[in-house]
Parts: C-alpha cells; sequence; structure tokens
C-alpha cells in the first residue's frame, strides 16, 4: 500500500459557511433547514464556537458544489518530505 496524502473535504471554517449561505442567498434559519438541523447550530458554525464534522460537513460540501461554490480541498496530511 502506498503512503498518499489523502484530499479530502474542504475545511468549513466560520468564514467559508458564512460565505456559501450569502451566496446561496438563505438566511441561518434556512440553511439549519436545509440540513435538517437548529438554526443556533448554523448560528455557532458562523461564530466559530464549532466546526461542522460528519454528516453536516458532507452536506456542505454537496451544497456548495451543486451552487459551484469556489474552494480548495486541502489535504489530510502533509505528504512526507524526500531527502
Amino acid at each position: 500500500m502506498r503512503d498518499k496524502a489523502k484530499v479530502n473535504q474542504p475545511q468549513w471554517d466560520s468564514q467559508r459557511i458564512q460565505a456559501l449561505r450569502r451566496q446561496l442567498g438563505l438566511t441561518q434559519r434556512e440553511l439549519a433547514d436545509r440540513l435538517s438541523m437548529r438554526q443556533q447550530t448554523i448560528s455557532e458554525w458562523e461564530t466559530g464556537m464549532y466546526k461542522p464534522r460528519g454528516a453536516p460537513s458532507t452536506l456542505l460540501s454537496i451544497i456548495a458544489e451543486r451552487a459551484q461554490f469556489k474552494y480548495e480541498a486541502t489535504p489530510t496530511e502533509k505528504p512526507p518530505k524526500k531527502p
């Protein structure tokens, strides 16, 4: 098995979540409804209190892709340096 850095979904920080929501033209309540969660959770993400993980993070990525939201996937770990 080769050791490769995995590329995963973007890291959803407060600024990125808020930018996606605004690009979609949604309120926090409307985004929460689309994700089947509380508006307070969206607020907590946007203030940086918490970060989405697991299924909510995946759903944000799917919504972002469908909306053609510009973001870059980040490697989960850095590739090893060559000597």
